[in-house]
């Protein structure tokens, strides 16, 4: 027994095995595409082969890893208890259907599942973002039981994506009043800017707020909101178009302090 465990990650569709300490401290980790085992300490060498063996698939070359960032450091030092990068769009409502999924039969659709096809929807059309040089994450938690649904990091800037399913309904946008269809008024742009702001606190940066709407039949803005930025599902590509703000190491650094759940709980 070599007290080591084998943790699969997966990012920008590939896959990687990291080798951490029960306490979750990473030791090394293996790249199959490189056909690498990156060790971190020269010391736990035969531990992490003696771990990697069921997983190794023909010859393998093993040494440190190439010159890491200090963004791949923070990472490798997480806790992966405390790591938010697996996240799935969704993670929280994903969770609560599963410990409770409401009585098999029911007049109307649980609004959970509505809210869950939403982020998810969003959340698939932002992770498109990867190859732009993107960071996404989902689903993050805040103390009080509030979360962003999703936060975008690029060459754009920060961006807290707050998600509304509004399928064939048309959706009218007075600052700070959101109405969907027939529904009453409500002031949702305050909690997609506190969560903007909560989030530029945590990260001591600009976060811009988003409100993503899905499949909305129409939107109506008589008048631009403050600050707010009125994304219908379909456009979030268009974040990509914007650039100038941060540099790549800016993206990483604030990727890596971002993902830690720690960062959030003081917000």
């Amino acid at each position: 027994m070599t007290g080591l465990r084998v943790v699969p990650s997966w990012r920008h569709g590939q896959e990687r095995l990291y080798v951490c300490h029960t306490d979750g401290r990473n030791v090394a980790w293996y790249d199959r595409e490189a056909a690498r085992v990156n060790l971190l300490s020269e010391d736990e060498r035969e531990g992490v082969l003696q771990a990697l063996g069921p997983f190794l698939t023909g010859p393998v070359a093993v040494g440190p890893p190439p010159v890491p960032t200090p963004a791949e450091l923070a990472r490798l030092s997480l806790h992966p208890d405390d790591d938010l990068a697996p996240n799935r769009p969704g993670e929280a409502l994903l969770v609560a259907l599963d410990r409770e999924p409401g009585p098999p039969h029911r007049l109307r659709p649980d609004p959970r599942r509505r809210a869950l096809a939403a982020e998810q929807t969003v959340g698939e059309a932002l992770d498109r973002l990867d190859g732009a040089g993107w960071h996404v994450l989902h689903s993050i938690p805040l103390p009080g039981g509030d979360r962003i649904h999703h936060l975008g990091i690029g060459p754009g800037g920060l961006f807290a994506v707050h998600t509304v399913y509004a399928r064939k309904q048309k959706v009218t946008v007075s600052d700070p009043m959101v109405t969907l269809g027939r529904r009453d008024p409500h002031p949702l742009l305050r909690r997609v800017r506190a969560d903007a702001d909560r989030a530029s606190y945590a990260l001591t940066a600009e976060v811009h707020p988003v409100l993503a709407l899905v499949e909305p039949a129409d939107v109506a803005i008589p008048a631009p909101p403050r600050e707010v930025r009125v994304l219908k599902d379909t456009d979030l590509a268009g974040l990509t178009r914007l650039g100038g703000v941060l540099k790549p190491a800016d993206v990483e650094a604030l990727h890596a302090m971002a993902r830690d759940r720690g960062t959030w709980t003081r917000v």
